[in-house]
């Protein structure tokens, strides 16, 4: 398949002439491609039109938003016009495929410079400073539901492998690979946590309110929401908008759509197949190779 996509590349750039970001993003929509139809068992000679819808609907799931999904469709039927002119296959299976109709208002998603630009506003000094650059941090560089981060516990940490445990829909417990920007944080943050009077209902919980008490849903949308607002973007941002910005850079920069769903929780994964069935090194793998927070050192 290697040089199928060398060839695909070739033809990007000398006929259709192509800018270089987008032969790029095309390039990284075959890959997506071709690795959705390994798992099955497929190839672009026997994929069928209901087999690309398939993959749409995983598109859809892991909360890929209509435009990106859109631009995806684009690749892959750039891709399957290449297969034709060339010979390789002898009907087309994308060309009956649909875009999403995108809505007037889109699911915003945040630029890794404006998820600094929160970060950056603020303000320093107060007792949250620390641990509100850490829940941000926390959010994006694994992918979390705000319930999923509220809920976070110590006990179910491993800061020296950048690990954590977290329950999601269902209490399906899932392993998630933390930044390094997170663990370092959150190594800051404990000690000032420490200090607090913790209530009986905190005493596990990573992130707690000035009371010693966990955060509540609403507390962090209000964290979120207002650290927007004073970086001056003008998006609709919630807790929610940091996940999908994770698994939209993810998809963006290359990563494995099975890796996506599996970091974000959309398998399910007892407590005891954490342990005997996730390759962690693989979906850190991914995330070293396509997430900013991963795969740029943060200063």
């Amino acid at each position: 398949m290697a040089d199928l996509i060398q060839d695909f590349e070739a033809y990007l750039l000398l006929e259709r002439s192509l800018s270089t970001n987008t032969s790029a993003a095309y390039l990284i929509d075959a890959r997506h491609l071709l690795d959705f139809l390994g798992e099955r068992g497929l190839t672009p000679q026997t994929v069928r039109e209901e087999d690309l819808h398939e993959l749409l609907a995983t598109l859809h799931d892991i909360g890929i938003s209509p435009r990106s999904q859109a631009r995806m469709i684009a690749g892959i039927r750039a891709f399957f016009k290449f297969l034709r002119l060339e010979k390789y296959i002898d009907t087309d299976p994308s060309e009956l495929l649909e875009s999403p109709r995108l809505p007037r208002h889109l699911p915003d998603v945040l630029t890794i410079e404006e998820i600094d630009a929160m970060i950056a506003a603020i303000p320093q000094g107060k007792d949250e400073s620390l641990r509100n650059e850490a829940i941000i941090e926390t959010l994006y560089g694994s992918g979390l539901r705000v319930s999923e981060l509220i809920d976070v516990r110590i006990s179910r940490i491993n800061l020296d492998d950048r690990l954590m445990i977290v329950e999601g829909k269902g209490s399906k417990q899932r392993m998630v690979p933390m930044s390094p920007a997170s663990v370092d944080l959150i190594r800051e943050y404990l000690p000032q946590r420490a200090r607090q009077t913790i209530k009986p209902a905190g005493e596990d919980v990573l992130f707690l309110n000035r009371r010693g008490a966990p955060l509540s849903r609403v507390m962090v949308f209000y964290i979120i929401r207002d650290l927007a607002a004073l970086a001056g973007i003008r998006k609709t941002v919630s807790p929610h908008t940091m996940r999908h910005s994770f698994a939209t850079h993810l998809l963006e920069g290359g990563a494995n759509l099975r890796a996506i769903q599996e970091m974000l929780g959309h398998e399910s994964i007892s407590t005891t197949e954490i342990y005997l069935h996730l390759d962690r090194s693989r979906l850190r793998r991914e995330l070293l190779e396509h997430h900013p927070r991963y795969a740029t050192p943060t200063p």
